[in-house]
Order: structure tokens, then C-alpha cells, then sequence
């Protein structure tokens, strides 16, 4: 299993480069929310920093590995990703959206992983009907994220669990 942490801050206004860390303390991604100019990120805080909602994924060499963004189309809301080291596309879409905290269920077309989310524990990865990751945050000064991937887990970039965790969990919508 692969273990990755990071922080964030408490107020979401706040787009720092992030650090994330793997189990032997050293950064194997960075990430940060992403606003494509000025205007969208002025718009964005009369709309409580939710509207455009964008995070890109590096790698060490500060190359883009993953992204995932919000899109409103027509009153549905869902998120596209994009993963550049597969070169695979995923949707991400609420699934029993009229319950209080529906699940997410995120697709390439092919592949279908369910995200179960808990508002105080570990939300986790399903994929046919076995955890293949989870993630969590505490909160202390700031919050503080836990990512765990399992070694038998069909994606491999742990950069998807990232981008998708802080869309969908960190900031949600």
C-alpha cells in the first residue's frame, strides 16, 4: 500500500502550490488550483470560491500529470479529469444526487469506481466492490489530507485520487 499526505489550508480562498508527501517523507507531487485568468478567479469569490473549481497535478519535475475540473452544464454538475501519463479521460458524476451526501461515481467508460463519502472518516475508493483507496482529512490549524492506495488498485496514478479528493471532498460543490 502507498501512503501520501499533505496539508491545506482552512480558508479555500487561499491557491498555494501544495507539497504531497509519500511514506518516506519525500514530495512526489505538487498540486494547485487552477484559474485559466483573472476574471474567473474575481467571479469565483463572489461564488464562494465553488464555481470554477480546477486543480492540476505535477510531478517532480514539475510536469502536469493529472487534472480535474468542475463543469455546470444545463443544472448538472459533474467533474472531468484528465490523466496525461495514461492519456485517459474520466467523468466524474453524482450518483442518488437527491440524498444528503450522495455518492460519486467516476468512469473512463470502461472502468467504474464508486467514491463513498464520509463527512468525518475515510471516504473510499470502491471498485468492484473492494477499497482500493481511501482518503481523509483532520482538521488542526489547517487540514491536514491522508491518501492511501492499495497495491491492487486499477489506476496507478495516485495523481487521479488527488485531483478528484480535492475537487470533490476538499472543496466539493
Amino acid at each position: 500500500m502507498a501512503y501520501y499526505t499533505y496539508e491545506q489550508p482552512i480558508n479555500i480562498e487561499e491557491t498555494p502550490k501544495t507539497s504531497v508527501y509519500n511514506e518516506k517523507g519525500e514530495i512526489i507531487y505538487t498540486f494547485q488550483r487552477y484559474y485559466s485568468n483573472g476574471l474567473k478567479k474575481r467571479l469565483d469569490k463572489l461564488m464562494d470560491y465553488r464555481y470554477f473549481l480546477w486543480y492540476n497535478v505535477y510531478d517532480t519535475k514539475d510536469e502536469l500529470v493529472f487534472m480535474c475540473k468542475k463543469v455546470s452544464r444545463k443544472g448538472k454538475v459533474y467533474f472531468e479529469a484528465f490523466d496525461y501519463i495514461d492519456q485517459k479521460k474520466y467523468m466524474v458524476a453524482y450518483d442518488k444526487w437527491k440524498e444528503l451526501v450522495p455518492d460519486l461515481l467516476i468512469t473512463d467508460g470502461h472502468l467504474q469506481i464508486k467514491l463513498d463519502k464520509e463527512m468525518e472518516d475515510w471516504c473510499k475508493f470502491i471498485y468492484n466492490e473492494s477499497e482500493i483507496a481511501r482518503w481523509k482529512a483532520t482538521l488542526d490549524n489547517v487540514f491536514q489530507m491522508k491518501l492511501e492506495v492499495k497495491d491492487h488498485s486499477p489506476v496507478k496514478n495516485a495523481a487521479l485520487f488527488i485531483a478528484i479528493s480535492q475537487c470533490a471532498l476538499y472543496i466539493g460543490s
